[in-house]
């Protein structure tokens, strides 16, 4: 009897493996090929730590351009990984071994291996090091530095070596090949180049130098480096300053009466990034005339532009220059992204020597990451510029009207941006990638046909293409802005079918009474890998006391010709009539606490391994924000949500309060990381470079939750 128990006990424990076996092939199959690599337990599901890892790898391969084999991600799972090597690799233990010949002198130093001077800026370019592998001086991830060595600081012959830093990344490398043993009166540093901030002289780019993070050297020491820096690399003269890591601090603050006195400035860290005196938003460079542009005044695409303040929005310029510190991350900048421009904050610009002589003058204007350059240009330049610079043929952007319906957003792919425009399915896509309920709205995609068929039965294509042929309307801006104000106006009172009101109607009726609804532009032109259409289009808030929902959807459609969004299509030939708007209906947020745009990447300080997020309060705008707004500005670690820098802090709070807590910086790092990851896939070889990233818009509700409303390809 015991042995026919056993018997049954042994085949029920098989047949529960087999099953276990089973499922656990079935949920496998429920993951696609790259997810199954992240499922390192093999229990057929990726758990959140899984899921995590899975978004940090995917992005590192996609940096370096091959997969990590399945014992690295083990080992990164594990902890074993060197975090410390910026994000890039995996650390090695510094060496102990002594070095591998003589001792050299500075003179004697091979320039593979480093120099006794640094004559010009091209030289330190040359010995410097930019980028991710930066061992454990994580501080200095993407600034350009280079590293130095100062011996026999305890006698009357100090010596100074410049470290070729591309060669050698750390102190102990350089030691070997100069035949140097640690020892007494030793001082490991860091120069490091940082073009955004302004020196003690004006001028734009300062140099700081710094030791290792736990060295804490007497005044006397830090003024023999300082002195030792700008006697063999002259440049650095009236350039360059001291900046105290956490561990000289104390002795810092023990002999601040000596820095006091001293000749050359003490930056810390946070110092350095309220110091900027100039910010290159976009590098390029562009011809065109130099102009203050008042607040009342319509720029041409032909102007390279000043403003006292940031506008809120901007036809296409030929360059844009800011006296007062922009918004990164607004319209006006995005604009000069995609445009291709140069953008720049330049403090009090209009007051600069080299810029307020050249005003109402043809120029040529550059920006680069290391400063800007200006001078006067020849109209010849300028002619050729433009005609080179526009396309030569007419282009005609995807416009598929095969889509009959309003579809809800969770029946609308990413692929379907050819009939409901990249806006609607990209948010209907975000929809798919199991965020908790809420954090992207639902709602209703209203696709291109709806406009076509409106515009035809109202006789609106023709009444534009006879505009466009008048030559008036070709040649005089005051009348093209008057004209196109006629039509949309027009527009916003054309007649809609009796099937398009009726599914208007059972879109409005579908959502909770009481509901108001934002209806947002979504056209086959905006929102395109390199393309962005940021401020091109007008979105509107149904409220509830504005009767049916066609109303909005009317302004909607009249936005497409909108005097910005049709110079900037004239400007690229691309054919108006072509062109067609969808709208994107979902609930409106209302009352919300803060409002942000965020990257994936750090497109404005170009620190390596960081998003960049811009947040401010209530219902001020990042990406149009009202006059003298300031967001707050962090940049967030890729990898630890813990690990971040507030830039600048919002000036809509009081006593500089943050508004992303750690709890939303850490649900902002999780929903970055996936929307990056799964987009890149979903863009194909768009996504696969190592400048791709995705730009997304959010809210924080009134109930203190976030919501992203938008997430888009930022335009390189």
């Amino acid at each position: 009897m015991k042995r026919k128990h056993i018997l049954i006990a042994l085949f029920a424990c098989a047949l529960i493996f087999s099953l276990v076996i089973v499922l656990n092939t079935w949920t496998q199959e429920g993951l696609s090929k790259e997810e199954k690599r992240f499922d390192l337990d093999r229990d057929g599901g990726l758990s959140d730590t899984e899921t995590t890892l899975m978004i940090r790898v995917m992005r590192l391969e996609t940096q370096r351009g091959t997969q990590f084999s399945e014992s690295e991600i083990r080992q990164m799972q594990s902890g074993e990984r060197d975090r410390s090597r910026g994000r890039g690799g995996f650390g090695r233990r510094r060496g102990s071994r002594g070095p591998s010949g003589p001792r050299l002198n500075p003179e004697q130093i091979a320039f593979k291996d480093g120099a006794a001077t640094i004559h010009d800026r091209e030289t330190f370019e040359k010995l410097s090091y930019q980028g991710i592998e930066v061992r454990i001086d994580t501080q200095l991830t993407g600034i350009e530095f280079v590293k130095f060595q100062i011996e026999n600081t305890h006698t009357q012959n100090p010596q100074l070596y410049f470290m070729n830093t591309e060669t050698h990344r750390s102190h102990g490398s350089f030691m070997n090949a100069a035949g140097l043993e640690r020892g007494q009166g030793q001082m490991r540093g860091v120069l490091s180049y940082r073009p955004l901030f302004v020196a003690p002289n004006g001028d734009p780019g300062v140099y700081t130098f710094e030791f290792n993070p736990n060295d804490a050297f007497p005044f006397e020491e830090i003024k023999l480096a300082h002195d030792l820096l700008v006697a063999k690399m002259p440049i650095l003269k009236n350039r360059l300053g001291y900046c105290p890591l956490w561990g000289a601090i104390d002795i810092y603050n023990r002999e601040k009466a000596y820095y006091d006195a001293a000749e050359f400035p003490v930056y810390f860290e946070d110092d350095l990034y309220a110091n900027i005196g100039y910010l290159p938003l976009n590098p390029a460079s562009s011809f065109g005339r130099l102009r203050i542009l008042e607040l009342d005044e319509r720029p041409t695409s032909r102007d390279i532009v000043i403003c006292k303040t940031l506008p809120n929005e901007m036809p296409r310029v030929a360059g844009i220059i800011t006296g007062t510190r922009q918004t990164p991350l607004s319209h006006v900048n995005l604009r000069a992204i995609q445009d291709k421009v140069p953008n720049a904050f330049i403090t009090q610009a209009w007051k600069n020597d080299a810029i307020a002589p050249l005003i109402g003058k043809y120029i040529y204007y550059s920006v680069n990451a290391d400063g800007f350059e200006i001078r006067e240009a020849t109209l010849k330049e300028v002619e050729t510029h433009f005609a080179d610079l526009r396309p030569s043929k007419t282009q005609k952007p995807e416009r598929d009207l095969s889509g009959t319906k309003v579809l809800p957003l969770d029946n609308i792919g990413f692929a379907d941006s050819s009939r409901f425009g990249v806006k609607t399915a990209n948010l209907a896509t975000l929809r798919t990638f199991g965020f908790p309920e809420g954090v992207v709205p639902n709602g209703f995609g209203i696709p291109f046909y709806f406009y076509d068929e409106f515009m035809k039965h109202n006789g609106f294509y023709e009444r534009i293409e006879s505009l466009i042929r008048d030559p008036a309307f070709q040649n005089e801006q005051d009348t093209k802005e008057a004209e196109l104000k006629k039509f949309r106006a027009e527009i916003k009172n054309g007649e809609m079918l009796t099937w398009m009101m009726d599914a208007l109607s059972e879109v409005q009726n579908s959502f909770p009474e009481g509901t108001s609804l934002r209806c947002r532009s979504s056209t086959n032109n905006e929102d395109l890998p390199g393309f962005s259409g940021a401020g091109l289009y007008d979105s509107y808030t149904h409220h509830l006391d504005e009767g049916h929902l066609s109303k909005s959807v009317k302004q909607v459609f009249a936005s497409l010709w909108n005097y910005r969004a049709f110079e900037a299509r004239d400007f690229y030939r691309i054919d108006h009539l072509a062109t067609a708007m969808g709208v994107l209906v979902h609930p409106n947020f209302a009352n919300e606490l803060a409002n942000g745009v965020a990257v994936s990447d750090d497109v404005v300080y170009q620190t390596t391994g960081n998003y960049y997020l811009n947040t401010q309060v209530g219902e001020d705008l990042v990406t149009n924000p009202e006059e003298q707004s300031i967001p707050e500005e962090i940049l967030l670690d890729w990898w630890d949500s813990n690990n971040y820098r507030v830039v600048t802090s919002s000036n809509r709070t009081s006593d500089n309060k943050r508004i992303l807590t750690r709890e939303y910086l850490r649900e902002l790092s999780r929903y970055l990381g996936m929307i990056h990851n799964k987009f890149s896939q979903l863009y194909g070889p768009a996504g696969q470079t190592a400048d791709f990233a995705m730009e997304i818009e959010f809210k924080i509700t009134s109930d203190g939750k976030i919501s992203i409303k938008q997430a888009r390809p930022w335009a390189q």
